[in-house]
C-alpha cells in the first residue's frame, strides 16, 4: 500500500496551503460534495486537471453557509477564479424523494449527514463569494449548471426558473464534462496581468466552447438559435416544450449552433460544445496523481458514494441511449468516450494495492454497461445527425455494436494478479444484445458477451431497465417494446440453467411516467405477476431540469411532436399508480381491488388475486 502524505491531496486549508509553500491561489473550488480525490468525483477532476496545468489550486468542500461565512473567507482571493461544483448529482434530486419528502440521509457526505449543503449550492455559494469578493469572477459547474443552464422548469419550487445564471449572479457556467473548456478559461485569465471587471471577463470568454454567459447587446451569427424568451415561457407552457427540441438536438451534435435565449434585458448565450474528447484526452484525466482515498480530515467517518465506487472502473464517457427521463446526454453528451486498455488496466492495478481489497471488483462499466468502444461506422453519418438516441426507435444502421473490445477488456482485467472476480454493477442494455447485425462476426461477439457476462460477472443479480410494460408509455420513454425483455429474459434463465448458476434479473420500472395512466400500472402488475417478478426495484417519476419527460410532464405537450400528453399529477393520482408495483403486498389488496373497479378494469382483479 502506497504511504500517502497530506500533500498528496489538493489542499482544503490554510495550513495544507502553507504546507505547500504557497503564499497565494490560482483557483478555489467549492463543492456541495466531501472532497473525495477520485476520477468519479468531478471537483477532484476540475482540480487535478487544473494543478496539471501548472495551477494551485484548493478545493473546499461543504463550506458552512449558515456562520460567520469563515469557510468562504480562510483561504482569501483567488487570482484567477472561484469554480463551484455542488457535487455530483443535483441538490434537489439528492435532498428530496419523488414525492417532496426531505431525504434522511446524503451518500455523497461523511456519516451520509444529510445537513451539510444547502438547496441549490450553486446558488448559495456564488452570492455569498459574490457579497466577499465582487471582484473575483465565479465560473459554475457540474450537473446543476448543465441541468439549469437555460428556462427550465423546476419540480422541487413547481415553476419556471431562468438560466441558474440570473438566480447565482455567477459571471459564467461551463455545462457537460469541463475539461478542456475550464483548461482554456485558464489559460486566458493567466495571460491577463491586471484585475478583470466584468465586461472584460466576458468579453475574454465570448468565444470559448462550453461556455454560457449573460450579455446586453448579441450580434446574432448566422447559425444561431433563438429560443422563446424566458418571458414567453412563462407565459405559454407550448413554447416552453417547442424550445427543449433545440436543446436537446444541439446538445447531441457533432457541430452544434449557439444558443441564444432572452430573459429580461440580457440574454443568455450557450456557446456550443467542444468535440468529444479523443481517447487520449479522456486517458490524461483518469490517469492525473488521484489518492482515490477520501481527503484525510475523514478519518473514521464512512462516505457511502465512495464505499459503491471504490472498487470500481469507469471504461467510457457518453450514452447514446438517449431515454426520455435521462439527464446524462444533458451532461456527457451521446458519443462514447472509451478509454484505452492500458488506461484501465492501470486503474485496476492501483486498485488492487488498497489495503481492504480482497480481489473482487464491483464494476467494470459506464453510464451503459455495454457501450464500451461503439460508435458509427462512418463518422460522416454522425457528423450530421441530430437524433438524440442512436438505438431508439432501432438501433442506427450505421452504429457498431462490436462487442469485442469490452470482452478483450474483460479478459485483461481479469488476468491480472490481485484479481479473483470482476463485476458489472452498471445497468446494460439488453437491446444491444438482441440487436442482429449484418455483420456475422458482430452477432458471434454479443453472443459470446452475453454468455460472458451471465455467467462470470453477475454478482448474483443483473439489473436492466425495461422501465415499463406499455408499448404506450415506452414509446415515450425512447425504450424497447417489453417483449424485448421477456426475450432477454429466456436468454437469461438459459444460459443460467446451463451454467448450473442461480442468478436472478432484477428489471427496474417507473411509474407516473407521462403517458401511463394507471391501468397501465394495473397491467404491468399483471404482466410482472406471469413473469413471476416481485418488483423492488421501482421508482416515481421525478420531474429534473433538461430531460424530455420532465418538458412533456410539466407542459402537458411532447416537445418534437407538440401534442398533448397526458401526466400523473397530483399526490393522489402518483400514489394510486405506485401501488400496483406492490400487488402481492396483503396490506395493498383491498386499495388496488376497489381502484381497479373505479377505473373499470375489473377483469384485471381476477388476472392480480385469482377468482374469488
Amino acid at each position: 500500500m502506497k504511504e500517502y502524505r497530506l500533500t498528496d491531496w489538493l489542499p482544503t486549508t490554510k495550513k495544507e496551503v502553507e504546507l505547500r509553500g504557497w503564499d497565494e491561489l490560482d483557483v478555489i473550488l467549492f463543492s456541495g460534495d466531501a472532497y473525495v480525490d477520485h476520477p468519479s468525483f468531478g471537483a477532484a477532476v476540475i482540480g487535478r486537471i487544473l494543478e496539471a496545468e501548472g495551477l494551485r489550486v484548493a478545493i473546499i468542500p461543504q463550506p458552512n453557509w449558515r456562520d460567520d461565512l469563515r469557510d468562504f473567507k480562510k483561504l482569501g482571493r483567488p487570482r484567477l477564479f472561484f469554480g463551484i461544483s455542488p457535487g455530483c448529482m443535483d441538490s434537489m434530486v439528492n435532498k428530496y424523494t419523488a414525492n417532496k419528502r426531505l431525504r434522511s440521509d446524503d451518500a455523497y457526505t461523511p456519516d451520509a449527514r444529510p445537513d451539510m449543503r444547502p438547496e441549490y449550492p450553486s446558488i448559495v455559494y456564488t452570492q455569498i463569494l459574490k457579497k466577499l469578493f465582487p471582484d473575483v469572477p465565479v465560473v459554475l459547474g457540474g450537473i446543476e449548471a448543465s441541468m439549469r443552464r437555460l428556462t427550465h422548469y423546476d419540480y422541487w419550487q413547481d415553476r419556471v426558473r431562468p438560466s441558474i445564471l440570473l438566480d447565482s449572479g455567477a459571471d459564467s457556467l461551463i455545462y457537460g464534462m469541463g475539461e478542456k473548456p475550464v483548461v482554456e478559461l485558464a489559460e486566458r485569465l493567466k495571460r491577463q496581468q491586471t484585475q478583470m471587471d466584468a465586461p472584460s471577463f466576458k468579453k475574454l470568454i465570448a468565444d470559448i466552447p462550453q461556455m454560457v454567459y449573460l450579455d446586453k447587446e448579441v450580434v446574432v451569427q448566422e447559425g444561431d438559435i433563438t429560443l422563446f424568451s424566458h418571458e414567453e415561457c412563462l407565459k405559454d407552457k407550448k413554447k416552453e416544450a417547442a424550445n427543449f427540441r433545440h436543446i436537446e438536438e444541439e446538445s447531441n451534435k457533432y457541430t452544434a449552433s449557439r444558443i441564444l435565449q432572452k430573459s429580461g434585458k440580457l440574454t443568455v448565450v450557450v456557446n456550443p460544445p467542444y468535440p468529444p474528447l479523443t481517447e487520449a484526452e479522456l486517458d490524461r484525466s483518469f490517469d492525473l496523481p488521484y489518492t482515490r482515498l477520501p481527503h484525510p480530515k475523514y478519518k473514521g467517518k464512512r462516505i457511502p458514494a465512495y464505499d459503491m465506487i471504490k472498487f470500481s472502473v469507469n471504461l467510457h464517457r457518453g450514452c447514446f441511449g438517449g431515454c426520455a427521463f435521462c439527464t446524462i446526454s444533458a451532461h456527457q453528451g451521446k458519443f462514447i468516450v472509451s478509454r484505452s486498455k492500458e488506461s484501465i488496466l492501470k486503474e485496476v492495478k492501483a486498485i488492487t494495492e488498497l489495503p481492504d481489497f480482497k480481489g473482487y471488483l464491483s464494476d467494470l462499466g459506464g453510464p451503459s454497461a455495454n457501450m464500451y468502444r461503439m460508435k458509427g461506422r462512418d463518422e460522416a453519418v454522425c457528423r450530421k445527425c441530430k437524433r438524440p438516441s442512436c438505438i431508439y426507435p432501432k438501433v442506427c444502421p450505421n452504429l457498431n455494436t462490436d462487442h469485442r473490445p469490452l470482452l478483450d477488456i474483460y479478459h485483461a482485467v481479469d488476468a491480472l494478479p490481485g484479481i479473483k472476480k470482476s463485476f458489472i454493477g452498471s445497468g446494460v442494455r439488453y437491446d444491444l444484445l438482441l440487436h442482429q447485425s449484418k455483420d456475422p462476426n458482430t452477432n458471434k461477439s454479443t453472443q459470446e458477451y452475453t454468455r460472458e457476462l451471465i455467467a462470470r460477472h453477475v454478482s448474483g443479480r443483473l439489473k436492466v431497465a425495461p422501465e415499463h410494460t406499455s408499448d404506450r408509455v415506452l414509446n415515450i420513454m425512447r425504450k424497447p417494446p417489453f417483449s424485448q425483455f421477456g426475450e432477454f429474459k429466456k436468454i437469461f434463465d438459459r444460459i443460467n440453467h446451463e451454467e448450473g448458476l442461480r442468478q436472478q434479473l432484477i428489471p427496474y420500472f417507473i411509474s407516473s411516467h407521462p403517458r401511463c395512466k394507471e391501468e397501465d400500472m394495473a397491467e404491468l402488475a399483471v404482466i410482472t405477476k406471469r413473469l413471476d417478478f416481485h418488483l423492488e426495484q421501482v421508482q416515481d417519476f421525478t420531474p429534473t431540469p433538461m430531460t424530455v419527460a420532465t418538458e412533456a410532464w410539466y407542459t402537458g405537450f411532447h416537445p418534437y411532436t407538440l401534442e398533448p400528453v397526458f401526466s400523473a399529477k397530483t399526490q393522489r393520482e402518483k400514489l394510486a399508480q405506485r401501488q400496483f408495483f406492490f400487488w402481492y403486498k396483503p396490506e395493498e389488496r383491498r386499495n388496488i381491488i376497489n381502484e381497479l373497479r373505479r377505473i373499470g378494469r375489473t377483469d384485471l382483479i381476477d388476472k392480480l388475486y385469482g377468482k374469488r
